[in-house]
């Protein structure tokens, strides 16, 4: 099936129903299609604990168009919270398999924590954008005293390259907690820019070469210890 039957078909054009479409996980799939802008917030209780992490994923343009298709029912031109709703739930459902592009490390520790399903999920359509709201509690608060927590945002198989906002990117969500920080970790000004890269190189991937990771987009939250 070709790409643009495949686009057609589907009625609620989720962002991995998409991914899946076209082969998630091949070479094809293994240079980005889906462009997300991130903004997020650490969800940290006055004891310092890490909770959840929030999320806002602003898609590009193509995605928006595509994932827009069929859904204004009524047919009045705007997209109502109802007529979003199941764009929403389908995101959600899908990202559950992917362990939701997130994944978040006491320190250097290899293996990320659990994370519990979605909660506060929604999305928005402010005219151009689409932009995907959803909340991700840690499976047990963690604490961030005198540590650093780190929060990676990736796709593995880079069929959605992520990067975060210019502006706000990062911060404690909420009010704030004396002692506690975040910030976006400083880029590798020596790694390689993916717009440089050929499609020779994204064809010789294989689907679990988890090249995504090398362009993870990483907040650091420290706490200074009590």
């Amino acid at each position: 099936m070709s790409q643009r039957s495949c686009i057609e078909r589907l009625f609620f054009p989720a962002l991995l129903g998409f991914a899946a479409c076209i082969g998630f996980g091949s070479s094809a799939s293994a240079h980005p299609h889906v462009w997300a802008t991130v903004r997020s917030e650490i969800i940290v209780d006055q004891d310092q604990r890490i909770t959840g992490i929030r999320h806002a994923w602003t898609f590009d343009e193509f995605y928006t168009a595509m994932a827009l298709e069929g859904l204004d029912t009524n047919g009045d031109g705007a997209y109502s919270k109802d007529e979003l709703k199941p764009l929403a739930e389908v995101n959600v459902t899908s990202l559950k398999e992917f362990d939701f592009f997130t994944f978040v490390h006491l320190g250097n520790a290899d293996d990320p924590l659990p994370l519990k399903p979605p909660i506060d999920y929604w999305v928005e359509f402010d005219k151009t954008l689409l932009t995907l709201h959803f909340t991700l509690p840690l499976e047990k608060p963690l604490s961030a005293s005198g540590k650093d927590v780190q929060v990676d945002v990736y796709d593995p198989s880079f069929f959605v390259a992520f990067g975060f906002a210019k502006e706000e990117p990062v911060k404690i969500a909420g009010n704030e907690v004396p002692g506690c920080s975040a910030a976006i970790k400083a880029q590798d000004p020596d790694s390689e820019d993916t717009k440089a890269i050929s499609e020779a190189f994204f064809s010789q991937l294989g689907p679990d070469s988890n090249f995504g990771s090398q362009f993870a987009q990483t907040a650091i939250v420290k706490c200074a210890k009590r």
